[in-house]
């Protein structure tokens, strides 16, 4: 199981991108991928080969009305763990003995 964080957005649109993040969110969300939204990115649970799958559709998606996208991620990979989303922030917010906003 993996967690993949992104960040993907176009470069040639302006000042305002939350319509194309829309866009990748959509296809997030109809993956059935477990998935977590932040200011920053999106934070997807999953099989390596299902993330890849839905990191070029997000991509493909944009590239219809893009000619420069600008795009970083980064994964966790670990065997044998699932519902790593969560579990990781309550294993932090068990060593320091309170809740965190999240």
């Amino acid at each position: 199981m993996a967690i993949m964080e992104f960040s993907m957005f176009p470069l040639d649109k302006g000042a305002s991108l939350s319509e194309y993040v829309s866009r990748t969110l959509y296809i997030v969300d109809e993956s059935g991928l477990e998935y977590r939204l932040n200011p920053m990115g999106t934070v997807v649970e999953g099989e390596w080969d299902d993330l890849l799958i839905l990191l070029t559709r997000c991509f493909r998606a944009l590239e219809k009305n893009s000619d420069r996208i600008s795009l970083s991620v980064k994964f966790d990979c670990r065997k044998g763990v699932s519902g790593a989303l969560d579990k990781k922030i309550r294993s932090v917010e068990e060593k320091a003995g309170r809740s965190f906003r999240t």
